[in-house]
């Protein structure tokens, strides 16, 4: 039973003895403690008579920029002195408070990563450094736990988002949503890895976060980091980075609370539910997030010649027969959409399929004309929305599959993507 006691004095704990139907008894106990404000290595008072001795603040502090350590814990030789602190010991250090506070550590080998807000040093376990005249480090054994802090070059951090730290191998991932940037802590020092074509992407997006969430987790199925920001204005943002092609390979369809790997399996987690991914690799679906289906899509922009005012006529790609063209878009027209491949198997269903806005195959690759939907501009010679080909400088293609098996060609159940290109013609105003 709950009971609300009010201590008359101030560094004390009382006892209090409660009868069975919960009244108080008449008599309490007030036990006084040997330090001030009961923190760790305070000042102490001794038993012998004394003055009456006052804290002003009583309050609890907290060392935001500060490590402790404790004794040694082995559960081997069942030794646990995680309580034990001795005061005649050095065992404190504390960063640079100007960097902001600490949000993570992390062990590895004999060195400590410590993460600020906006730093990252590195602090030597069990062995400190000397310095020589040139200042060059030497480091040497030591008995002291925590040795010297050394920070890496850059001014970056990890802001207040511990969340989106992950670890595969001497390489560590985390995001400085304050300077916008997503960084790759590695033997050759920190890279600033949104920087490989992601770099505006990453900087409107971190910085609209605020309060929310950025989740950071290992993929060690398909070796990538995979990065989920998610703003508390709603909606969220997961895509992957890829050291293999150094770039931003793939965005998601889901919005994960935590990601870990476990022996070579992938796992997240979302609604207090554990996921597996890749778990059935013969499934006939794909992109299947947490019990929901989503298309897979792909976007290219088509860019050759920049300059060249162009008229774009077919579409083509190389991959499976089940993708779709959902838009095609240059800085002056648009296309019709395009609808998968159907297999044929009559000679009146291949007459049929020539009339009809879908991909042909040819070659085991896949193509179809494009269909101008833009209404017609002044001064222009070829024109109207029966007319193939669009007209501009650059086009933005956008593919879809729905990644169900109706719509696969083969019996792979695979929406393999290979290639796509466009035939063209010079055009001009």
């Amino acid at each position: 039973m709950a009971a609300n006691i009010d201590i008359k004095y101030y560094n004390t704990y009382v006892l209090k003895k409660i009868n069975r139907v919960g009244v108080s008894s008449s008599y309490d106990w007030y036990v006084e403690e040997a330090r001030i404000r009961g923190g760790y290595n305070n000042v102490q008072t001794g038993l012998s008579p004394r003055a009456f001795l006052a804290s002003d603040d009583n309050a609890q502090q907290i060392l935001a920029n500060s490590v402790i350590y404790s004794g040694v814990v082995n559960s081997r030789t069942g030794v646990n002195q995680t309580n034990v602190f001795p005061s005649g010991q050095d065992i404190t250090r504390t960063v640079d408070p100007s960097k902001g506070s600490i949000q993570r550590l992390y062990s590895e080998d004999t060195n400590l990563t410590i993460f600020q807000e906006r730093k990252v040093n590195r602090a030597l376990i069990d062995k400190d450094a000397i310095y020589t005249q040139e200042g060059v480090p030497v480091q040497t054994t030591s008995n002291v736990v925590i040795g010297a802090i050394q920070p890496y070059r850059g001014e970056f951090g990890i802001s207040r988002n511990p969340e989106s730290f992950a670890v595969f191998g001497y390489r560590k991932y985390f995001t400085d949503a304050d300077q916008g940037a997503v960084l790759r802590l590695s033997q050759d020092g920190i890279t600033e890895i949104s920087n490989y074509g992601m770099y505006d992407f990453f900087r409107d997006n971190l910085r609209t976060v605020g309060s929310g969430d950025i989740i950071g987790g290992y993929d060690i199925h398909n070796k990538c980091y995979v990065l989920s920001m998610q703003p508390t204005s709603g909606g969220f943002q997961t895509l992957s980075f890829d050291e293999q092609v150094k770039g931003w390979t793939s965005t998601y369809s889901y919005s994960p609370s935590n990601m870990f790997s476990i022996q070579s399996n992938f796992f997240s987690t979302s609604s207090n539910q554990i996921y597996q991914h890749y778990a059935n690799p013969q499934n006939t679906t794909r992109a299947s997030f947490y019990g929901i289906q989503y298309p897979s899509t792909v976007t290219t922009i088509l860019n050759v010649n920049p300059s060249l005012i162009k008229t774009f006529k077919t579409i083509n790609y190389e991959g499976a027969g089940s993708w779709s063209l959902s838009s095609f878009v240059t800085n002056e027209d648009s296309a019709n959409p395009i609808t998968p491949y159907v297999a044929v198997t009559t000679l009146a269903d291949m007459e049929n399929s020539l009339f009809k806005n879908e991909f042909k195959r040819k070659e085991d690759k896949y193509f179809a004309n494009l269909i101008n939907t833009s209404a017609s501009t002044q001064g222009e010679v070829i024109f109207g929305r029966s007319i193939s080909g669009i007209k501009g400088f650059f086009a933005t293609a956008k593919l879809t599959a729905t990644n169900t098996s109706l719509d696969t060609q083969d019996s792979s159940f695979t929406n393999e993507l290979f290639a796509v290109s466009t035939n063209y013609n010079e055009s001009s105003y």
